[in-house]
């Protein structure tokens, strides 16, 4: 089997890992899993690979500090950014970072090689005529500011003027539906 088609996943979630592994080897895929940034810089140093799926949260870092080193060391791959911690900030953020798309959890092998293969913009897409609610409204801002304080917690919830376990409540939350 040829590099041209390897996939690096990055997921600190071991049996998603394991799940996706099987599944992009059973369609043809060479598949390098790591659990972490810094195991995914040391595979990228051991090998060449096209594509990347990459969560946004692995443990206590980021997955997007990871999409600028991916490209600076193969500018060729495409990187699907997945999370189950979704907002329209870090999703702006991945592609303006590099990713070629971006998909929320739960997402199977084909939904990942379908967003693969949709690199174009689509001018049919459909306009909410719904506004968003008030929970996903503030789950939004809370991404925000997290995201402009570096995921500091601290710093996030004084800049919300909200006391510092109340937003890590917050955080454990699933992401409020739309």
């Amino acid at each position: 089997m040829s590099d041209t088609q390897s996939i690096l996943l990055v997921d600190d979630d071991t049996v998603l890992t394991q799940v996706m592994q099987r599944a992009f080897t059973r369609r043809g895929y060479n598949v390098t899993t790591a659990n972490n940034i810094d195991d995914a810089l040391s595979a990228l140093g051991e090998r060449q690979f096209n594509k990347a799926v990459v969560d946004l949260k692995l443990a206590q870092e980021s997955g997007l500090t990871l999409i600028p080193q991916l490209k600076a060391q193969q500018p060729q791959m495409e990187i699907i950014m997945l999370t189950g911690y979704s907002s329209i900030h870090t999703a702006v953020e991945a592609i303006k970072l590099g990713a070629t798309n971006y998909l929320c959890k739960p997402a199977d092998a084909d939904d990942i090689l379908q967003a693969f293969g949709k690199t174009e913009g689509d001018t049919e897409a459909d306009i909410q005529t719904n506004p968003l609610s008030v929970n996903r409204l503030e789950w939004e801002h809370i991404q925000k500011v997290l995201a402009e304080h570096d995921g500091n917690i601290s710093a996030t919830a004084r800049a919300l003027g909200m006391h510092r376990r109340t937003l890590q409540r917050k955080l454990q939350k699933k992401p409020v539906k739309q």
